[in-house]
Parts: structure tokens; sequence; C-alpha cells
């Protein structure tokens, strides 16, 4: 029978996104594994890939199409043997609720092995059910797969943590799921109406520039955040001396590669670092609230804002106070560059513990930026400067750069935030403490 391609859906909240081309033509030969087409979110562009094997008989959303419900049918593939004339108008409307899709998104590597099933065979999932449930603690064996063939796609994983059917028994060496956390109050970007504002304005004296989805995004978050979220700032001067001349000593010393720098480290490097640090010295501030419980994580992955075409994104540093200065630039080069051209994996910048938002190169001595949950705090860094300071009862000149924490205060309270920034001013006033 006609094999259904539904829009897939490339993270854990997407609920629509744009298909933005097709890298098959009807008629083409599709095997399991073939990247198919291309789905933009607001945030990124993903390659997808087919789960099935047969002849795509019929594209039902052509490419460029807009604001594509997750699950609707895309396309139609006829299987081996099947007459392609009938696949094409054979192919049905895609069910509800959400099963699975034909097609999943590229993993960014190979996919790691699936979990015994209880009868000994294999568990098909694709890779986001995967890490679903290996977050949540759950065995996929004791889940009935709803996708083609019985895979396990997120949906299921979903219902599993839901209670909606599906038996959750904790893998071997996890904790139990925390309870889902009630979902916050829906906070929606509203404003004046179009029309109203167009009418304080002449007529031919400006440019409409409709909202694409990054922008919708952006605003539904950050509105939902300040209306939801109690803020709390604390500011504090860092003096950079000492750092700047330790960056000039580590650049120097950088081995040469095909003539290039191995490394070329920059202060935000630095301050990602200081930052992860400090949360790792002061454990009770690197925490995500939630109603039923308060999430201590294990390890500080760092958030770091990154302006692109029309918006921003937050890739994140994985467990960055373990990693050295050179790694976490590195990193944070290729991270930066692949934001720009919107090819970051949804697993790339979701989740983190706390980001940093730097607007120094750009001249601004200080700001406070909007904690963006699941974080419970962001750090806000202004530009490093000389200023005039008082040492030892004298005048002196130091480059100085202020810092803002902004905080969640359900989860961070004052003097658990003034710990966290003092021991990040710690890092960066003695920045050899980070090499060791």
């Amino acid at each position: 029978m006609p094999i259904n391609i539904l829009m897939p859906a490339l993270s854990p909240t997407m609920e629509k996104g744009n298909l933005a081309k097709w890298l098959k033509k009807e008629g083409d030969k599709i095997k399991s594994g073939d990247v198919i087409a291309e789905i933009e979110t607001d945030k990124a562009t993903m390659e997808v890939e087919a789960v099935d094997e047969g002849i795509l008989a019929k594209i039902v959303v052509e490419a460029g199409a807009q604001d594509v419900a997750v699950n609707a049918l895309i396309g139609i593939i006829a299987a081996e043997g099947e007459d392609v004339k009938a696949a094409a108008s054979g192919g049905g409307a895609a069910p509800a609720p959400a099963p699975a899709t034909a097609a999943v998104p590229a993993p960014a590597a190979p996919a790691a092995a699936t979990a015994p099933a209880a009868s000994g065979g294999r568990v098909f999932a694709s890779p986001l059910a995967k890490r679903i449930a290996k977050e949540a603690g759950i065995n996929l064996a004791a889940i009935a797969g709803t996708g083609p063939h019985g895979r396990v796609v997120m949906a299921d994983v979903e219902a599993a943590k839901s209670g909606g059917g599906a038996k959750i028994i904790p893998m071997p060496g996890a904790a139990a799921p925390a309870p889902a956390a009630a979902p916050a109050p829906a906070a929606m970007a509203s404003g004046p109406s179009a029309d109203a504002v167009k009418k304080l304005f002449a007529e031919g004296s400006y440019e409409e520039v409709p909202h694409d989805g990054m922008r919708k995004t952006i605003a539904r978050r950050l509105l939902e955040s300040k209306q939801t979220v109690p803020h709390f700032y604390l500011t504090v001067d860092c003096e950079l001396d000492a750092l700047l001349a330790l960056r000039e000593q580590i650049n120097k010393a950088a081995p040469v590669k095909d003539g290039k720098p191995a490394y070329k480290l920059s202060v935000n490097d630095m301050v990602i670092k200081a930052m992860a640090m400090a949360l790792r010295a002061v454990p009770d501030a690197n925490v995500s609230w939630t109603d039923n419980a308060m999430l201590k994580h294990k390890h500080a992955d760092v958030g770091v804002a990154v302006s692109i075409p029309g918006g921003l994104i937050t890739p994140v540093i994985r467990d960055a106070c373990h990693k050295t200065l050179s790694t976490i630039s590195n990193e944070m080069k290729d991270l930066a560059a692949r934001a720009k051209a919107r090819k970051l994996k949804p697993e790339e910048y979701q989740g983190g513990t706390t980001a940093v938002s730097n607007l120094g190169m750009f001249g601004v001595k200080d700001f406070a930026a909007i904690v963006n949950p699941p974080h419970a705090t962001i750090l806000a860094v202004g530009a490093g400067e000389q200023r005039a300071v008082v040492k030892n009862g004298q005048l002196a000149v130091a480059t100085v750069m202020s810092v803002t924490l902004s905080t969640d205060h359900r989860a961070v309270d004052g003097a658990l935030g003034a710990e966290l920034i003092s021991a990040f001013r710690g890092y960066i006033e003695n920045p050899m403490g980070m090499l060791v």
C-alpha cells in the first residue's frame, strides 16, 4: 500500500515548518536513508531522510511551501512492486493524532545501537525518539511503535512520558524520569493592530515587512519570560588585564597547522569557560525551575547568543567547564558559522543550563538580558574599556568589563546569584584558575 511522507517534527516543540526544497523528484527511486527534502524551522534548516524504500510517486506539498503543519501529508511513496500511478492517487491524509512520518531528520552522526526488545530482537526508532527516550530514562523496548513497520517515533515516547499507555521501564543505571512540569500559561506576543499603527504615519513613508517564523518565536518566548519569570539582576565590574595578558600568551603559543594557528582565543571564549566553572563552583545555581521540582544539572552547558539575519539563536557549548579554552574557541567558531547559515541541528541549540549574551563588540557598556527558560540565569557582557580605579588607596588605570547576571528568582535567590557572579569574577580576574 502507498506510504505517506509526513511533515516531520524536528524538535519536541515544533508545530510547523517550511518545505524549503525537494531533493528527489517524482519517479525517483528512494532508498532508506536517502535525503529527500530540506525543512526550515524558525531556527535552522534540516535535511530529512526517508525511512521506507520505493518510488516517489507524488509530491503533495511543493517546495517553498510555508507553515506546513507537523504530520501534514507532503508526499507519497509507492512501495516496491506497487503501481506508481495507483499509489499516487491512493495516498491518504495524515491520521491524527500524530503518528510517525515516513521521513526523519538526518542524524548528525550514525545512530546509536537500538535497545534490545524483550523478545531479543531490535527496536526500530527515529533518532529524535531515541534521544527523548534516553533523556527521560525510558526503555524503547517497552513502547509499541506507531510509525511505519512498527517504528517508534517521538509521539510514542511522549505518550509514554505522559502515561498514555506505553509502559515506562527505567534504563539500567538511569534515574526514573521526573514528573512533567505543568505547562506555563500561554503568553501571546500581542500589540497594537497594524491598521491602528499605520494610521499614525503618512502613506508611503514606510515599508511593511511581515514577521517571519523566527521573529514570531522570539517575540512569544521573550514576552512569556517577562510575564512569567520574576527577574532579578546583579551587576559587577571585572578587571580584565590579567585575562588579556594570558589570552595573548596562549594565542602566541598556538601551534600552526596548514599555515594557520590551531586556535585563536577571544575574550568571549574565556567568558564562556569562566561562567561554566562558576556554575561548577556554585552548583545550587546550575538549575532549572519546574512546577514540581528543581532540576539540578550535573553539567554546565552554556548557551551563547549569536546574532543572525532576522533574529538570534543560542548554540550550546556542552559541559563547558571540562573543555579546554582552545576546544571551546574552535567549537564556538564552528557553531556560530553554522548558526549564521541556519544549519544547526536542534540538539545544538536546545537546552543548556545558562546563557551568555555579549554586546561588548558593539561598544555597549552594560545591559540586562532576559532569562530564556529552561535556563535560570543569563549573563550580559559589556565592553572592556580602560577606567580609572583605586588600588591600595592610589588612582590607577585598568581595563574593566561590566557584567550583569539576570536570574529567575524562583530558582536562584539574590544571595545565591551574588555567589555565582562573584565566582565568575574570580575566574575572570584570576584566569590561571581556568587552566587547571
